[in-house]
């Protein structure tokens, strides 16, 4: 099993690219005017908009702490020995399946509303597959036996 983790982690990185580059959402208004936000778009209108506290936070949930959950894992698995990742970190990335959640709740809202309607697009199912990804690529990293614990026996 540990012999799928550098291409689970991989694939955990490429999807994690593609999800926050590529369109999350396809949403058109009144039939005329239609919109595909990727994450990074939405936090750079967010920025631009004025809402800087509400585009620093989905940053940080949503590319910076998944990123560096990424690199952890990464150092890790391939990195020195007894490299971890903290548990103060694991409980805070814990929050990036938040986005793909918010995005769901969206396009329901304006699925139901009337006044506009929305599909999802591949950045969301990419950014889905980035976070089942890592979580099992944590799991497998966890659940390793360290180097230590293989030389007692």
């Amino acid at each position: 099993m540990r012999s799928l983790l550098p291409l689970i982690l991989f694939a955990a990185s490429i999807c994690f690219s593609l999800g926050i580059v590529l369109p999350l959402i396809h949403v058109d208004r009144l039939y005329f005017f239609s919109d595909e936000p990727s994450l990074i778009g939405m936090i750079a209108a967010l920025w631009s908009g004025g809402d800087w506290l509400l585009a620093a936070v989905v940053a940080l949930f949503s590319v910076a702490f998944p990123a560096m959950k990424l690199g952890l894992l990464h150092n890790a698995a391939y990195g020195r020995s007894g490299a971890g990742i903290p548990g103060w970190f694991r409980a805070l990335s814990n929050w990036s399946m938040l986005d793909v959640i918010l995005v769901a709740l969206v396009i329901f809202a304006a699925k139901t509303s009337g006044l506009a309607t929305a599909f999802t697009k591949p950045g969301l199912w990419f950014f889905a597959a980035s976070v089942v990804l890592t979580a099992t690529a944590s799991a497998m990293i966890k659940r390793a036996p360290r180097p230590e614990d293989r030389t007692a026996h």
